[in-house]
């Protein structure tokens, strides 16, 4: 029976990372190892210099190992693979992440971070991600999408990026294969001030401008155009050419 584990950025008991356990029962044996806390932006951050606490955890999610990680998703799929299971996983799942992982996102996400660490772990890794207005495209389509990547070679130093498009079914177009990460951001942040602090301090506070443009043949092009998106991501390392 093909071996899963499933983490995430949004924590052990976020509605993406419940939905994504349940669907991906019918594909094999499911291990969960996930932040106790929210942990989004972290990117492919690790624990070295404090232990990890892991717990099981009564998941409501019938016939799932689970256990909650005192880290990141990076540190979550680690100890995962080389600690709580007693052999390492067919793949790595991560998400499903509140909020699209495309163009310069990928950069910061957790998400993506715990599937580039099942890839130094030679397991692939596929992140899963949807906007955070609308879900039913990721409900209708979640199982087919799954049941198309999850044994998908991947290359070696690579994962597999996925991403829902935030809108409704009468407007979904279908699925965008090899789509490039968009050279763009989904946000442009700027810095404002909240607060003057003591001894000449400042207090910052970001603000991200959504910004709805990209380039054709892109993973944020293709959500925003009604399409799931599917892409590979390169690994710390690897390029094209490799």
């Amino acid at each position: 029976m093909r071996s899963i584990l499933i983490t995430n950025d949004d924590g052990i008991l976020s509605e993406g990372l419940l939905r994504l356990a349940a669907a991906a029962k019918r594909f094999g044996d499911v291990w969960v190892v996930a932040p106790a806390e929210q942990t989004s932006a972290a990117s492919h951050c690790i624990t070295l210099r404090k232990p990890l606490d892991v717990y099981p955890v009564d998941f409501p999610v019938d016939g799932v190992h689970a256990f909650s990680c005192s880290g990141m998703p990076g540190d979550c799929v680690r100890v995962g693979c080389l600690g709580v299971m007693d052999h390492k996983p067919d793949v790595v799942l991560s998400g499903i992440n509140f909020g699209y992982n495309v163009a310069s996102d990928v950069q910061y996400s957790a998400t993506v971070g715990g599937a580039m660490e099942a890839s130094f772990q030679e397991i692939r890794g596929i992140a899963i991600s949807e906007g955070i207005h609308f879900r039913e495209v990721t409900d209708a389509c979640l199982g087919s999408v799954l049941e198309s990547v999850i044994d998908r070679p991947i290359p070696e130093g690579r994962i597999l990026n996925v991403n829902f498009p935030d809108c409704k079914m009468e407007d979904y177009r279908g699925i965008l294969e090899d789509r490039k990460v968009s050279r763009g951001m989904v946000y442009k942040d700027r810095y404002n001030v909240v607060e003057k602090l003591d001894r000449g301090g400042v207090r910052w506070m970001v603000e991200g401008i959504l910004t709805p443009e990209a380039e054709e043949g892109t993973d944020y092009r293709a959500v925003l155009d009604g399409y799931i998106s599917i892409g590979l991501v390169n690994n710390v390392g690897y390029g094209d050419e490799n």
